[in-house]
């Protein structure tokens, strides 16, 4: 292959590569907003449980966004920073009314996998780009949301 093709191919990585981490970042952005909406309107005999793990996942969320968006400026992106470009973008969409504690922590698994499907695609890209600090970064998210999901679902006794 030549200079030229391999310099191409590279550009071309990193652009795919700069797009997933984007997905990535208008994902956390939603899914932020949507835990602060459920920690804030949770109800019932799950309410300090839930309310103290939506907490948890909020904070999770806001250090994962943040350290994509770093990681993307640090390869020469540029973080996609207003909501409309998060909510188009962005794999999971806004809570749509009233939900139970239940309904909530089903949802935010479904987002939870979500998340790991433009993770997976993300690692996928890095991989293609070899920018194995960035590849190393999201694998280290994969593990943290595996854990999350399987914890949730054994809340709701699956």
């Amino acid at each position: 292959m030549s200079t030229i093709q391999t310099k191409q191919n590279t550009t071309t990585n990193t652009s795919a590569l700069q797009e997933s981490l984007n997905r990535q970042i208008a994902g956390w952005s939603v899914l932020y907003t949507k835990l602060h909406n459920f920690h804030w309107y949770v109800k019932g005999p799950h309410f300090f449980t839930l309310h103290a793990k939506f907490e948890v996942l909020y904070n999770l969320t806001t250090a994962n966004m943040d350290e994509v968006a770093e990681r993307l400026l640090m390869i020469g992106g540029r973080p996609v920073a207003t909501i409309a470009e998060q909510l188009h973008l962005s794999p999971i969409a806004e809570v749509q009314g009233q939900l139970s504690a239940e309904q909530m922590v089903e949802q935010v698994i479904a987002d939870l996998n979500a998340m790991l499907s433009v993770i997976h695609q993300g690692i996928y890209e890095a991989g293609e780009a070899e920018d194995n600090a960035t590849e190393d970064i999201l694998i280290g998210f994969t593990a943290a949301l595996d854990k999350e999901i399987w914890m949730l679902n054994a809340f709701l006794g699956k």
